[in-house]
């Protein structure tokens, strides 16, 4: 298990530093650059800007300062808000993610696993089909189509919720329930896969034999086998849910990670932008290791494996 633990932290490591060198190498490139919108900047000002900043360095001595930097958890200045850190905006903009990405995230676990496992109960009947079409609807449909639909119904025509702001607790609703039905609709599909498959193994045929209630069959001895795809899914859906969702945060004007990505990709702020990645990518990588070694420790074919 120690071994384990070990590569796939190492995998993590070379993995991060590769996205990190690709981005870094990428946002340089693209044209323009953090001070070409500014108004009445003359070439001296600009000039000195990039001086500041450090940008007048040739390419391979800004990327190992900044790789320097970044391994003593320093994400550098930010080019477009003045006096202000990566590491400050990140720890002001993450909670609110946070906040969003855990509602969504319970919205979606409420969604799709009692709907997955009743699925594969009541496989073949009305209840199944009704099931799987929500599963499809909630794949087949994007969010940037639901969110405005949400919002145009429910925030506009019913007046029930405001339509962008996150200040009242009613604001972080639509929001999360856009999101979470993004997610439950793959967590609906995987858990139904994974408990029909687990359902027609030979335990569960012996547990019902020995007389045991559908209802401890089912919660007992099929969840924990069934559920194992989702848990392999939610490490990366739940990064990515954490992280919040990029047109979630502009559909509804909530000042989180994503946000502040679109906007630092808009105007070159190239540290900005490297400081969401790295945080999206590490986050990915730590969840991803979380769910590994949860299924480990779930399936014991996986333990001796390892």
């Amino acid at each position: 298990m120690l071994r384990f633990l070990f590569n796939r932290a190492l995998q993590s490591v070379i993995a991060l530093w590769v996205i990190v060198t690709l981005t870094f190498f990428m946002v340089r490139f693209v044209p323009g650059g953090p001070f070409t919108a500014e108004k009445a900047v003359t070439p001296e000002i600009e000039a000195n800007l990039k001086a500041h900043y450090g940008l007048d360095k040739p390419m391979h001595v800004q990327y190992l300062s900044y790789l320097g930097k970044v391994l003593q958890g320093d994400l550098g200045p930010s080019f477009k808000y003045a006096s202000r850190t990566v590491n400050e905006i990140i720890g002001e903009k993450f909670p609110t993610s946070v906040q969003l990405g855990l509602c969504s995230l319970a919205v979606a676990l409420s969604i799709g696993v009692p709907l997955g496992v009743l699925a594969a109960v009541k496989r073949n009947t009305w209840a199944d089909y009704l099931a799987s079409t929500v599963g499809m609807l909630g794949i087949s449909i994007p969010t940037f189509v639901v969110g405005p639909l949400a919002v145009l119904f429910f925030a506009i025509h019913l007046g029930w919720f405001n339509a962008s702001g996150w200040f009242e607790p009613r604001d972080r609703v639509l929001p999360s329930l856009v999101l979470g039905f993004a997610y439950a609709a793959p967590i609906l599909r995987l858990t139904r896969g994974g408990m029909l498959e687990v359902l027609g193994q030979d335990f569960i045929r012996t547990a019902r034999a020995k007389g045991a209630s559908e209802t401890r069959v089912v919660l007992k001895h099929g969840l924990r086998g069934g559920l194992l795809p989702v848990i392999s899914f939610l490490g990366p859906a739940t990064a990515g849910i954490l992280t919040g969702s990029f047109v979630i945060e502009s559909i509804f004007q909530i000042p989180g990670v994503g946000r502040e990505f679109v906007s630092s990709a808009t105007n070159r702020d190239y540290t900005l932008v490297l400081g969401t990645v790295i945080l999206y990518a590490s986050l990915i990588m730590a969840l991803n290791l979380l769910s590994d070694v949860v299924n480990v420790w779930l399936n014991p074919k996986l333990r001796l494996e390892t």
